[in-house]
């Protein structure tokens, strides 16, 4: 049954910024995760110029800019709108898409995301709603989904097979408009999956199981990966360089890219471990998680993915099997 959403929407935007403890939290969308060095440069003198110097790494390869002054949302907004990451102010909170990071798949996202932009009713969509494109992105846990000419709902293969992707993805993004009521993602409307792909045509065989296949740092061909501890990319590093988010809080680089502040191998005790904001930038934090996950890295004798939450929230808990560590007011809680 769809889940009571009786509050707002409250995902930030690049200009609709959400108040945190430590000033403005905006959220600008990158779909596919491609930044060109002329937008890399924006970004990263927003941050040193508006914010607290860093720009954040999400779960859904978007970037966040903390630490903003009141009024100063104006300013970010010019400047990403001079660099084409501001396309449309009615739309910007819904253009989620996530892409396979090391496939060649960011001219499909362009065409989705036009085609997205081009649909004033869509412009209603929730800040959460999430398309994915490619099978190592598949399962998490996107409303619309891509492999191949495959079609996902809710996170599975729906067995529909399309001939035109994009024309898919919008046609089911406005039957889950149509059928949403209150719900922020399709896997919360009573009985929409199954409705989205009546209207769609007729199903097959549901063959392909959804996955998540992180992309570990380390050399892939002429590209790097590297992670960014905590999600947290120092905006004074990588002047001029391209780069590719990936939803596990690392950067697809040329080869040959300056690393510095960065991590580029899976044995680093860094890989795998991330870790909601918490204290100070969060009021509701109960720990100055960062701090804590920093010791405990430099101590940890077994590598695994982990998590740390500042509260019982636990937000940014990354898709998978995690051991998360979730402050209490009296230490941590381990969850297996």
């Amino acid at each position: 049954m769809p889940t009571d959403r009786t509050h707002p929407d409250a995902c930030p935007g690049a200009v609709d910024v959400h108040q945190a403890a430590d000033g403005g939290l905006a959220r600008v969308r990158v779909p596919g995760g491609t930044l060109d060095a002329v937008r890399v440069d924006a970004l990263r003198a927003a941050a040193v110029d508006l914010g607290d110097g860093f720009l954040e790494l999400t779960s859904r390869a978007n970037l966040q800019i903390r630490g903003l002054a009141p009024g100063a949302e104006h300013e970010l907004g010019a400047r990403l709108r001079d660099v084409g990451l501001l396309p449309s102010m009615s739309h910007e909170r819904m253009r989620n898409i996530v892409a396979a990071p090391l496939d060649d798949n960011q001219a499909l996202v362009d065409e989705i995301d036009a085609a997205l932009l081009a649909a004033p009713d869509l412009a209603s969509l929730p800040g959460r709603f999430l398309v994915t494109v490619g099978g190592a992105v598949s399962g998490l846990s996107g409303d619309i989904g891509l492999v191949g000419d495959a079609l996902f709902l809710a996170g599975h293969d729906s067995g529909l097979r399309v001939t035109d992707p994009v024309g898919a993805v919008v046609t089911a993004a406005r039957l889950f408009g149509q059928l949403r009521g209150d719900a922020w993602r399709l896997s919360e409307v009573d009985g929409g999956v199954r409705k989205i792909t009546a209207a769609l045509g007729v199903p097959g065989d549901a063959r392909i199981e959804p996955g998540v296949t992180p992309v570990a740092p380390g050399e892939h061909g002429s590209a790097v990966v590297a992670g960014v501890p905590f999600g947290r990319w120092d905006a004074r590093l990588l002047a001029g360089v391209p780069v590719r988010l990936t939803p596990w809080r690392s950067l697809v680089l040329p080869a040959g890219s300056d690393t510095t502040g960065l991590f580029t191998s899976p044995d680093s005790p860094w890989h795998g471990v991330s870790a909601c904001t918490g204290r100070p930038g969060c009021a509701k934090s109960l720990a100055d998680v960062r701090a804590d996950a920093a010791r405990w890295i430099g101590a940890r004798t077994t590598p695994g993915r982990a998590h740390w939450s500042g509260c019982a929230r636990r937000c940014g808990r990354p898709a998978g099997d995690v051991v998360e560590f979730v402050a209490t007011g009296d230490g941590y809680e381990e969850i297996r």
